[in-house]
């Protein structure tokens, strides 16, 4: 049977009021992921999942409840560390999926009798109700969800706490008295991205109508000297009737802007990383907004803003712990990438059926969390395979195997193949090195380095 759920994409996407021009690539992929009409992650048409061997990728909660449970024990170093033991803390996971990381934290911290007390509420940003519900009924089993006013709420099957869904997390609330303990893991790969790419003075036309005053005309004249940026928007790709029989043929293209556009003129000036890269005609770089907006979100709710205008917070604390893929230390370039049926193929095909995302730019992130609050400080990035190993994910597979029978093969070699991915920084899909953890934590002056990132557990 045809398959026509992408169509709704393509019709809003498409050209508006009669105006061909080709959109940017951010409000490409807001629509292809998160449209109510078809949106990869808020709509599930019947037979269709995107995670697991059945999906179309699979993450590392995925692979090994170890993740979960080392993710969990994380939180668990971090709370000891600060000092809160008894009451006022709050989980925050953006990007939740399924709901298993959440689970399996859960089931982990459960096991300190002292630390769980001290959860009072677990927030899910989730906008998609089919992803909602299969997040309920794992973490909450039979309790249904209800609607209140600001989202929906169950409660954990693990406890008496409240499960709490936001389509936002400007919706989750913000306490100055609480300590947030934010989890993001794959999820800023997910955000939309601009892209731009540095044109020599003689390709940068002037992209504003004549001014009719001496300044104006030298700032004109000054522009078109020197190297611009200009964005990389997305149009649709021109018909082919030879390739159009197949699947995999690319709907839309990427094509640059022949002038300057608004996001062109701010985003690649916020930071001088990207303003080193405009002299070298070609450069291309990759901006995230809202990761940065996200990442800003994070170290506020952690470190307070420090502004007189908004509610100081006197005692930073709470933790923010994101864990994703991209460079190190480097800006993302030509990173965009789709994702069906655990191939990868034309993040421009098969619009609302294909997982697309882009490499995260860690550096850009810190970046925002610092600048947006002077109460954190930032850890990392460092390899997945480093955090997992320093938070002791070998010796916690050898408990494992050690509990399962001699004739236990298969689960034995599942267990050993799960782990050993995770870590792993070589080819056959192993994770150790692509993936990166990234943390953000009160600021106390380079005292102290949270477990994971060169530091050690203590009270």
């Amino acid at each position: 049977m045809l398959d026509l759920s992408g169509l709704f994409i393509e019709d809003e996407i498409g050209p508006c009021e009669n105006d061909p021009g080709p959109i940017s690539l951010a409000a490409y992929m807001r629509q292809c992921l998160t449209s109510p009409d078809g949106g990869y992650y808020t709509s599930k048409p019947e037979g269709r999942d995107q995670f697991g061997l059945k999906g179309d990728f699979v993450t590392s909660p995925e692979i090994s409840q170890m993740f979960g449970e080392l993710v969990g024990i994380w939180v668990v170093a971090e709370m000891m560390a600060q000092g809160r033991l008894d009451s006022g803390a709050e989980l925050i996971e953006v990007g939740p999926g399924r709901g298993t990381l959440m689970d399996d934290m859960l089931r982990t911290i459960h096991r300190f009798k002292a630390l769980a007390s001290a959860i009072g509420a677990v927030y899910l940003v989730e906008s998609s109700p089919s992803l909602r519900e299969t997040q309920r009924r794992l973490l909450c089993g039979d309790t249904p969800m209800t609607e209140t006013s600001d989202g929906f709420q169950s409660i954990s099957k693990y406890s008496n706490l409240p499960v709490c869904w936001r389509d936002d997390i400007r919706f989750v609330p913000s306490n100055t008295g609480k300590a947030p303990y934010i989890i993001a893991h794959e999820f800023f790969d997910a955000l939309p991205i601009h892209a731009f790419q540095s044109v020599a003075p003689s390709q940068a036309e002037p992209s504003t109508p004549a001014p009719s005053s001496p300044i104006a005309s030298a700032e004109r004249l000054r522009a078109a000297k020197t190297a611009q940026w200009r964005e990389l928007l997305v149009s649709a790709a021109p018909p082919s009737p030879i390739e159009r029989f197949s699947d995999s043929t690319p709907d839309f293209q990427l094509s640059l802007s022949k002038a300057s556009t608004p996001n062109s003129l701010v985003l690649p000036e916020i930071s001088q990383r990207y303003k080193a890269l405009k002299p070298q005609a070609g450069s291309t770089i990759e901006i995230c907004p809202e990761g940065h907006s996200y990442a800003e979100d994070f170290a506020r709710r952690i470190g307070g803003t420090g502004k007189e205008t908004a509610a100081p917070k006197p005692d930073p604390s709470g933790a923010a712990l994101i864990l994703d893929y991209g460079p190190l230390d480097t800006v993302p370039i030509n990173s965009l990438r789709g994702i069906r049926s655990h191939k990868t193929l034309s993040p421009f095909s098969s619009p609302g059926l294909v997982d697309i995302s882009a490499d995260v730019d860690f550096v850009a992130l810190a970046e925002a969390a610092l600048k947006a609050s002077p109460g954190v400080e930032v850890h990392g990035p460092v390899e997945q395979g480093y955090f997992l190993h320093t938070m002791g994910i070998g010796e916690r597979a050898k408990q494992l195997t050690s509990k399962l029978g001699v004739d236990e093969v298969e689960k034995r070699e599942r267990l050993e193949s799960g782990w050993r991915r995770l870590v792993e920084r070589g080819g056959g899909g192993g994770m150790g090195k692509i993936y990166k953890a990234m943390a953000i934590v009160p600021n106390t002056g380079g005292a102290r380095r949270p477990v994971g990132f060169g530091g050690g557990v203590g009270v």
